[in-house]
């Protein structure tokens, strides 16, 4: 069953078989207010909202399947008709603004050796509707959400086309209305991607994750680095700054053991070079199977000193989360890659 968000008014009478644009407009207009049951959208006549729900049920093809809250962070696992399911989380910065973290693909390919997501293998995409679906089941739970994140399961950059469109949707000034400078799309570093997002030209945010500036440790950490090493990186970046002119967030979540000595630091201020980046540090959130370990609290110190001994722009992010698997790398579902 295809979602009906992210299509045209002629998409939408033809997938309900509709008669007129206006029940089309009707019933879009009414899944942008958060209305996903066909008989309360009492503009559209009776005969039309009975048929609609004996055909479809609800107007949305996810559902809710469990729901899961910790430190403020909600988390939800959304089951689609054909038995695939993606976990998205509501973040709360504990002063009243909400952020909807969202996915976008059913696993992921990038096999990051730290991240949860990848032990899953890519099973399929997600269509732009679907990733839409996702933020409206968010805002569903009970508080405005006024940011949005592409940083749940899957490399949103691999699935690009579908990301955008539904950036695109949820920026609508008729629809969802979020600007484009409170959505961030994250990357493990696809440089094609980041090439196309360039080319774009939308205020978006962009979000790379590094882990390490040692093209030796990336790569056996990062498959993505063995095939888009860290010049090739930092040149796509340079570039999209050159157009955008924002500053670039680059994640880096900290392995003890493996990049938080005074070296990996010192090939971090070599690799923020050049750019305009906020280096966000974020301590490895445990996932038992994978085998790295979180650093010490006095590790995490000292690779601050280090940092800022070196001049270098950071923050700390300690994730929420943590406790529900709903923090950065942790999330992941039941279904498997055949």
């Amino acid at each position: 069953m295809e979602s009906l968000l992210c299509k045209t008014d002629k998409d939408l009478m033809s997938i309900l078989s509709l008669d007129k644009p206006f029940q089309a407009r009707i019933i879009r207009d009414n899944l942008i207010k958060g209305v996903t049951s066909f008989d309360e959208m009492t503009s559209l006549p009776k005969a039309l909202r009975e048929r609609l729900s004996k055909e479809r049920g609800s107007a949305l093809t996810g559902r809710i399947i469990r729901k899961e809250e910790a430190d403020s962070t909600v988390k939800i696992a959304v089951s689609f008709p054909d038995g695939a399911i993606i976990e998205c989380v509501r973040l709360s910065d504990g002063a009243g603004r909400y952020t909807a973290c969202l996915s976008s693909q059913v696993g992921c390919a990038m096999g990051c050796a730290f991240c949860k997501t990848g032990t899953m293998g890519l099973i399929r995409n997600l269509t732009a509707g679907e990733i839409v679906e996702e933020f409206i089941l968010l805002s569903l739970l009970g508080e405005r959400i006024s940011h949005i994140v592409f940083m749940g399961m899957g490399e949103a950059l691999h699935n690009f086309t579908a990301s955008i469109d539904a950036a695109m949707d949820l920026h609508r000034e008729s629809g969802f209305d979020i600007s484009f400078r409170k959505m961030t799309i994250s990357t493990c570093g696809l440089v094609p991607g980041i090439n196309k997002l360039t080319e774009l030209d939308i205020p978006i945010r962009l979000a790379v994750s590094l882990v390490s500036a040692d093209d030796d440790i990336r790569s056996d950490i990062m498959k993505v680095n063995r095939s888009y090493p860290l010049k090739e990186l930092k040149d796509a970046l340079l570039r999209f700054q050159h157009h955008q002119d924002r500053r670039l967030t680059l994640e880096y979540c900290m392995l003890s053991g493996v990049n938080t000595d005074r070296k990996s630091a010192e090939q971090l201020a070599s690799f923020v070079k050049g750019l305009d980046a906020l280096v966000n540090l974020i301590p490895w959130n445990p996932i038992p199977e994978l085998g790295f370990r979180t650093p010490s609290e006095e590790e995490i110190r000292q690779f601050e000193k280090d940092l800022k001994s070196l001049g270098i722009n950071y923050t700390i992010r300690r994730s929420k989360g943590r406790s529900i698997s709903g923090a950065c790398g942790q999330l992941a579902t039941e279904a498997r890659k055949n």
